[in-house]
Formats: C-alpha cells, structure tokens, sequence
C-alpha cells in the first residue's frame, strides 16, 4: 500500500470523531443519573440490557414507542434554546406508553447534525436526561451521527425510542369495560407541547413578532420562551392510577388534537363527547387562534387546546382519580363523557 501519511482524513471529510468521543464523555454523567432497577444507564456498549424480573414485572408484555420532536427544533435551532427540546422528545414517546398502560424503562435517543457541537448536543441531551429522570426511565444509549452535507449550518434533528413494560393483564385501552356514561378526566397541558409548530411558526411570522419579543399572552417570558415550554410528562401522576386499576382508557393529545386522538382510547359502539366549556382555552391558544384566524375545529384537530392526556374512568371512580391528580400537582378536571356511537 502506498504511504498516504498526507492523505485525507475523516475530519477532512468534515466528521470529526473525536468530538463524538467528548460527546460520549459529557454524558455519561447524565445517564448514570437516570439509573433505575433493571438497568444501570450506563453508555460506550454495542446494547444494552434490562432485567424485567429486577424491576418489579411478572408477566409482562413489551411496548415499545419512536417519536420525535417535529418542527419545534426550528424555533430551538433560530433561538438558540436547546435546553427543553430534549424533554419534549421523551415526554412524546412516555406518554404514548401510558396510553398503552405501559411503565417506561429504557430510553434511546438519534442526534443527527452536519457538524457536530458538543456544547450544543450537550445542552439537548442534558434536557433528554431530565426527562428520562421524571419519566423514571433508564437513558441506556443513542446514536450521535454527523452527517456534512445532509444538514445546513447549526441544523440538528433528533429521534426518541422508549421501550416500557405493562403486566398483561393490565394493557390499555379496557375496551370491554368501558360503558356509556363512563367520564373523561382532562390534565392540562404547558402549552402547544410539541404539535402544530408548522402552524404556529407560519403564524408568527405573520404577527410580526420577533421571538425574543415580550410574548403577549405571558407576562415576564419572550415569544420564543414561552412557545417553548417543554411537554409536560405525566408518568408520575397517571402510572400509580394505571396500576390500581382505576384507568380503563387514555389518550395522550397529540397530533391530530382533541378531535383525533381520544376516539383511538375508545371502544367501538362508543363516542366521547367532550364538553368545550369544561375548561378555559388558555391565552397562547386564543392569541394563535386570533393571529391566525383558526376556525374552532382548525385549533382543536391541531393543537391540545390546553388538555395534554385525557384518562376514561368509572363514575365511581372520579373522585378518587380527581383528588390524586391534584394531590400530584395537575390541573385535572371533568372533561366529558362516553356515550353511545351515533349510527
């Protein structure tokens, strides 16, 4: 083989493996702080292992979720606020988990960017940590993968995939249990979470507002700040009610909204009817609705329209459900009710 000493390199190439290998090092912190019984987080493997039996299941069946973050990087990447964005990718796919009735465990998450910043990839996957922390889920690995010429400049997107457990005898939707008259229990949300941007950036645009402009339905944030509240993750607070059985069907609002998405918890001959004047549309929905001039049915086959997760119980059960959910920090309230599927 002819000496090529002066050859080109991968980092000519414009991949630089050793920012990749910083990469790795700063977070490996991150993830042993999201250890929990089945598996220790740790990172640099080929895979990673979980022990069921350790974490409590005995007959478990495996549910396992991907997800994204859709267009809210954009406003992260133009703004420069990486912090949340990773909280929202684990709270997309946890929270379709709990519809499920599914625990999560694991978590794995795909950065992929044309040139790497650790400070930036740092920032982001600190903000996936957290997540996994308040999810109770075990970050146990990912992909970094830079990629010149797929990205513009400062550009990144990023893939979540969760893996939970739920005993087999406790998979949700309880179709045969559910029963006209059965209520819906809406938990509100922290804002749009992680749908409709597409929408909500067109919008924007047309206000002429600039992001770091004082947001005019949230004292003391800019635009940008408060579009960016992160997607609330109700793990802690849905899980313990899943598993005392008090839960017969859950549907977490995402895209397609309030229209599409709690039919999917729903069993067939049944129809929720939701009652619009149960809550209080909050401020961010009414000012995008406005500067957009969103019809009603636009906004709530769109957007969460402040109801992050709606959960179907039992009459009997309401109350119970009802002061948990408050007693862990939610804003819960009745929302509508099952009843007979029109012909």
């Amino acid at each position: 083989m002819p000496d090529q000493t002066n050859g080109l390199t991968y980092a000519d190439a414009g991949v630089d493996i050793d920012a990749g290998a910083a990469l790795v090092e700063a977070i490996k912190p991150l993830a042993r702080a999201t250890r929990r019984p089945g598996a220790d987080a740790s990172l640099g493997g080929f895979g990673a292992l979980f022990d069921l039996k350790a974490a409590g299941f005995s007959d478990p069946l495996i549910v396992s979720t991907t997800d994204g973050v859709g267009t809210k990087l954009k406003v992260a990447i133009e703004t420069g606020l990486h912090d949340t964005v990773g909280i929202d990718l684990v709270a997309m796919c946890v929270n379709d988990l709990l519809a499920q009735g599914a625990e999560p465990l694991l978590f794995l998450d795909y950065f992929a960017t044309g040139k790497l910043d650790v400070a930036t990839a740092t920032r982001v996957v600190a903000g996936i940590a957290e997540g996994c922390r308040q999810a109770g889920a075990a970050l146990v690995g990912g992909e970094t993968a830079e990629m010149p010429g797929m990205y513009a400049a400062g550009d990144y997107d990023l893939a979540g995939f969760c893996v939970g457990a739920v005993e087999r005898d406790a998979v949700l939707p309880r179709l045969s249990d559910q029963r006209a008259g059965d209520l819906l229990i809406g938990l509100g949300s922290s804002g749009p979470h992680s749908n409709g941007y597409s929408m909500v950036r067109r919008i924007v645009e047309h206000s002429g507002l600039g992001w770091d402009a004082p947001a005019p339905f949230h004292a003391d944030a800019t635009l940008a700040e408060s579009l960016m509240a992160p997607t609330r993750i109700y793990v802690a607070s849905i899980l313990p009610l899943i598993k005392d059985g008090l839960v017969k069907g859950g549907a977490h609002i995402t895209g397609g909204g309030l229209v599409e998405n709690p039919p999917r918890a729903i069993a067939e001959g049944l129809e929720p009817i939701l009652d619009w004047t149960a809550w209080t549309l909050p401020p961010v929905f009414n000012w995008l609705q406005a500067q957009g001039g969103v019809s009603d049915h636009e906004l709530r086959r769109t957007f969460n329209c402040g109801v992050g997760f709606i959960l179907v119980i039992a009459p009997k059960d309401v109350e119970t459900v009802l002061s948990r959910l408050l007693e862990a920090g939610e804003e819960a309230f009745v929302c509508g009710q099952l009843a007979p599927a029109k012909a």
